[in-house]
């Protein structure tokens, strides 16, 4: 599914990123706001569900090669943020909705769950 479908589902605003929207392909998402979970379970070209809307969720995205970032529960990235990951090419989305029910809506859509089972405890 586009990251536009993605929005539409998640009824989330685009605050970086905007020309991405039709370009990139969600398959798989992820949901954390531990960074280190992230950096741990997480897979190349996944989309990234948290609420820690700081430079470190950026940065943790940009090195796990995340493909978007949507903040959950109303939370807004500073506007250092928001520069950054424009310069960086990483889609940024904001919803209101919680993360449980962006997990939801995804799944019910066909996105996977990111992680492999077999490296879960």
């Amino acid at each position: 599914m586009t990251l536009r479908a993605v929005q539409a589902l998640l009824e989330a605003r685009t605050v970086a990123g905007q020309r991405f929207l039709d370009e990139v392909t969600i398959e798989t998402a992820g949901a954390a706001d531990l960074m280190s979970d992230v950096l741990a379970y997480s897979r190349s070209g996944t989309l990234l569900l948290t609420g820690l809307a700081s430079a470190q969720s950026l940065s943790t995205a940009d090195i796990a090669d995340m493909k978007a970032i949507i903040y959950v529960r109303g939370k807004q990235p500073p506007a250092e943020v928001v520069a950054q990951a424009e310069a960086r090419g990483i889609p940024l989305l904001c919803t209101t909705l919680g993360m449980f029910e962006c997990c939801g809506r995804l799944y019910q859509a066909g996105v996977k769950d990111d992680g492999d089972a077999s490296l879960r405890r």
